[in-house]
């Protein structure tokens, strides 16, 4: 068990609380990237870490949390709970916190954490910051909730009520190393048998991606509005296929309908950390570039020499990208040609 459950009641405020979200049994990583940042904010207010996790044949997955941070898990084990289910997850949250009384709870800013945390939030008649970027506790011991607004960031505070609630993106805090030799107590949670919902997941249909997926991917292509019309969208779609790159783009393109909003990166999208960014045709606003995180490379082209973009890049190219792409694209195939087999 972790030093931190060695504390005395006196020392303690409430333990910080992560949601870990597993898909067919095995937690994801925005999870474990929540239990580190709990780890780091637990360790200032000098408290412990503490996580839900509800599923199916699961326990394998429990010592994963111990080794990145936590000090206790909540087992929901049970074929219930093998698909995320609205109510009966908010249900047993919810009862566990009004019993427990943590501090704060993290969740992450999934599909399933963006209804999970409001209906938790609502219940527990709480605050909810989403899409947070960062996380701190200030001088009053309070966290604070660092999002992007008003073209900077701005913190939000939860002064009074309890606990403090904040959804961040996979991405947003690296994944901690994981120290196996660490260890933890296991609660196991009661869980009912059977629960007559509203509404229930049946099944999951999943849908193979056609592209790269953006969380994953090493080359990350991001077109905006400079795009000028679909026509020039499918140009830096076609740069996409030809790097063999994931392809994100800014509000306004899913706005004119030339992308969907699964491919939005930024404040109310994915976060990408890849090795290379290529930003084409868009200003470089932050609430887009804020979701681009611990990029090696970020390249930019866009025809205005003032675009904001500019100063965030490693390279800059100034050029209309319906001019540039096409020959850029051609250049990328001929050296390929050139080099084939070499």
């Amino acid at each position: 068990m972790g030093k931190d459950m060695q504390m005395t009641t006196e020392e303690m405020c409430g333990p910080i609380w992560v949601f870990a979200e597993q898909e067919e049994g095995r937690i994801q990583d925005v999870s474990l990237q929540l239990v580190g940042k709990a780890r780091t904010l637990a360790d200032e207010l000098n408290t412990i870490v503490e996580v839900i996790l509800l599923g199916d044949r699961i326990k394998d997955q429990v010592q994963s949390l111990f080794a990145a941070g936590s000090d206790r898990v909540y087992l929901g084990d049970a074929p219930i709970l093998a698909w995320y289910q609205p109510e009966i997850y908010t249900k047993i949250i919810v009862s566990l916190a009004e019993e427990k009384k943590p501090e704060i709870v993290l969740i992450g800013s999934t599909y399933t954490g963006r209804e999970l945390a409001p209906m938790v939030a609502a219940r527990l008649k709480t605050g909810l910051t989403a899409h947070c970027i960062d996380l701190s506790i200030n001088e009053n011991r309070i966290m604070e909730q660092w999002i992007p607004a008003y073209g900077g960031l701005i913190s939000i505070i939860c002064p009074k009520d309890r606990p403090q609630m904040a959804t961040v993106a996979r991405g947003v805090f690296p994944r901690p190393p994981l120290d196996e030799s660490r260890q933890g107590e296991v609660v196991l949670l009661d869980v009912p048998a059977e629960f007559e919902g509203r509404i229930q997941t049946l099944q999951v249909v999943r849908r193979n991606p056609e592209t790269v997926p953006l969380e994953s991917a090493a080359i990350v292509i991001a077109g905006g509005i400079g795009a000028g019309s679909e026509e020039g969208w499918r140009q830096i779609a076609d740069l996409a296929q030809t790097l063999r790159a994931a392809l994100g783009c800014t509000r306004p393109v899913v706005d004119e309908g030339w992308a969907g909003h699964e491919t939005m990166i930024g404040q109310s999208g994915k976060m990408v950390s890849p090795e290379l960014y290529i930003g084409i045709g868009l200003s470089g606003e932050l609430q887009h570039l804020i979701g681009v995180v611990n990029a090696k490379v970020m390249v930019a082209i866009n025809k205005d020499v003032k675009a904001p973009v500019f100063e965030q890049v490693d390279f800059g190219i100034v050029e209309d990208c319906r001019t540039f792409l096409p020959l850029l694209i051609e250049k990328i195939n001929a050296y390929r040609s050139r080099h084939a087999g070499a």
